[in-house]
């Protein structure tokens, strides 16, 4: 099925989870947020929340960095 993740086209297996989706594309679940359509998934719950066909996904990396 096809789902859209930070405004690109990406393939997904039927029945994926976000956290699949997070290993699939060798992303650090620990350094991100994930909005699916339109609302923010608590962590918790990436596990349980299915993809559906033609879900929109934003997933916001945390990148660190100090004072100069």
């Amino acid at each position: 099925m096809e789902i859209v993740v930070n405004g690109q086209p990406q393939a997904a297996e039927e029945g994926s989870k976000l956290l699949d989706l997070l290993r699939t594309l060798s992303i650090d679940p620990a350094r991100v947020a994930i909005e699916l359509n339109g609302e923010i998934v608590k962590k918790e719950e990436w596990e349980e929340t299915r993809l559906t066909a033609g879900a929109q996904l934003e997933i916001v990396h945390f990148v660190g960095g100090g004072l100069r």
